[in-house]
């Protein structure tokens, strides 16, 4: 099943619902990053509540950051995605891995550990929006849900999984349901709503049994007014380095630097830490960089 979004309102646009399928481009950061299971399931998480929080936003070239560092193994998760469908990420320690968690799953929660979530909204447009709130349990989807209930008030159920096995990720992906203040009011309708997600054994089983992400939401919706947005939207990991990027990083580290790097190492070599492209910049490269900020210094002067 491809890499997708779908959008949907229920009970007269009083209740919001997105969902994402994001198995190959979860399956892609793994092999890019060499990710261990509870790696790949952390940062797959992310990758997708952060593709869940981008699909809100109105503004062409709108972004969301999301940042989860806490005090665990893993050393922090990292994920940036926009409206337009991409997505890319990394985690600090790709290659940590634990013994299942009670419940015999993957624990993303001892991996990450007690800290911070920190979400950077770009607008497209004047300054970010940005928020912190402190972790509830390590496991993502617990603490997207908080930090959307605490910071943006708004009342969210998100349901998150990745799969991963020996053949790599089969199933990844989740649904974002807010209640908005006006179908808030209605208070059967909002605990029938907690009933049905809070009896969902997971987001990946659904996948597994065949489940596409319109069958989801009429499980869910379907007898609260689901209206299905007709268009879908395909996902997929990207990142927006490139050789260009990096040589202008490298000008920032200045003339003395840059002919160090030609003296001692015959180039520079620098690795994108989003997508893992590795770019080597030749003595002849650096070379060029001198020239061009000794050439700006004597138009500054």
């Amino acid at each position: 099943m491809a890499d997708q979004l779908i959008r949907a309102t229920a009970a007269d646009g009083g209740i919001k619902a997105v969902g994402v399928i994001t198995t190959r481009l979860t399956e892609e950061a793994r092999q890019r990053h060499k990710l261990s299971y509870v790696a790949t399931a952390a940062l797959g998480r992310t990758m997708a509540a952060g593709l869940l929080m981008a699909a809100s936003m109105k503004r062409s070239g709108s972004r969301v950051n999301v940042r989860v560092k806490g005090d665990g193994p893993l050393g922090g998760v990292l994920a940036d995605a926009g409206l337009d469908g991409t997505v890319r990420g990394y985690v600090g320690n790709p290659s940590v891995e634990l013994p299942p968690n009670h419940k015999g799953k993957l624990d993303v929660g001892a991996a990450v550990g007690t800290g911070f979530l920190y979400v950077v909204r770009d607008l497209g447009h004047g300054y970010p929006y940005s928020s912190t709130v402190e972790l509830v349990s390590g496991e993502i989807g617990d603490d997207v849900a908080h930090y959307l209930a605490s910071s943006e008030q708004t009342p969210s159920a998100l349901v998150l999984g990745v799969f991963v096995g020996e053949q790599g990720v089969t199933a990844a992906g989740g649904i974002l349901i807010q209640v908005l203040p006006k179908a808030a009011r209605d208070e059967e309708l909002v605990a029938t709503l907690e009933s049905r997600i809070g009896a969902l054994s997971g987001f990946t089983p659904l996948l597994q049994a065949g489940k596409t992400l319109t069958e989801i939401f009429n499980d869910l919706l379907g007898d609260m007014g689901l209206n299905i947005f007709p268009e879908s939207q395909m996902l997929r990991f990207h990142c927006g380095c490139s050789f260009d990027r990096v040589l202008g990083a490298l000008k920032i580290l200045g003339e003395a630097e840059l002919q160090d790097m030609i003296v001692k190492d015959d180039g520079a070599e620098a690795t994108c830490d989003f997508c893992g492209n590795i770019y080597q910049a030749s003595s002849d490269d650096l070379t060029q960089l001198i020239g061009d900020i000794q050439r700006e210094s004597l138009i500054s002067d």
